[in-house]
């Protein structure tokens, strides 16, 4: 059911009418990016184990991460090649660590991709949701990622992929749904958006003037300035606000 929440209040929308294309958020709305990510750097420090265990022994994950945020927070408006990003990351892990070594942060983020996209596990209502509404809707992926569908067990199933990296340009920057509405073929009104994001997936489509749907798996309470006009806790609950 379509609801509208803000600061936490929701109350029941209408249907959603006259959409004629579907974009999806990738990580965090097809799958737990959080959890493949996490498995995807444990494969890391094995390799660092076995490589440098001086090294791996100043590091752990949740190192891993900040120093990674921290990397992507100093490029942003600067990179927006994901896998450029990560591998600048591990760079500057092993600086972090005393043990720099180019090669190395090579070959860790050559293990890094190779598990952030073998070991993707798709939510349960992803493929079951999309075959339900790929005979009827344009669907596309818009993401700041860099999750290409042949790569994550979706190969052939959106007709349009729209990544910031390609475009130099990140959700929630109008310029990016701009682009989709062109390669969707259709008017701004026609597009639908979902994503799990507030300020990137909800508040980038409202800003280029299309409808959007908040995809709050967690139930978490929106206590932002950010109106959603739809919000749902499950992706299969999207076909019951396009259809009769």
């Amino acid at each position: 059911m379509g609801r509208k929440a803000c600061r936490g209040v929701r109350i029941t929308v209408e249907k959603i009418r006259g959409i004629k294309a579907i974009s999806f958020d990738a990580d965090g709305t097809l799958w737990d990016f959080s959890k493949v990510m996490r498995h995807s750097l444990a494969w890391v420090m094995m390799e660092l184990e076995r490589a440098d265990p001086l090294a791996a022994a100043e590091l752990t994950i949740d190192k891993m991460i900040e120093i990674r945020n921290r990397v992507a927070e100093e490029l942003k408006g600067k990179v927006t090649n994901l896998e450029v990003i990560r591998y600048r990351a591990f760079r500057e892990t092993l600086i972090v660590a005393g043990r720099p070594d180019d090669a190395l942060a090579a070959k860790l983020n050559s293990i890094y991709l190779k598990h952030r996209f073998a070991d993707i596990e798709l939510y349960p209502d992803v493929l079951p949701t999309i075959k339900a509404l790929k005979d009827d809707f344009t669907l596309g992926l818009l993401s700041n990622g860099n999750s290409y569908p042949e790569k994550c067990g979706l190969d052939g199933i959106f007709e349009f992929v729209v990544f910031s990296q390609d475009h130099g340009v990140e959700k929630p920057d109008e310029e990016l749904f701009r682009i989709a509405l062109e390669q969707a073929h259709c008017e701004a009104d026609q597009l639908l958006h979902v994503g799990d994001s507030l300020e990137t997936d909800v508040a980038g489509a409202t800003g280029a003037g299309i409808r959007s749907v908040w995809l709050n798996r967690e139930r978490t309470p929106n206590d932002s300035s950010i109106s959603v006009e739809s919000e749902i806790k499950s992706l299969s609950e999207l076909t019951q606000l396009l259809y009769v």
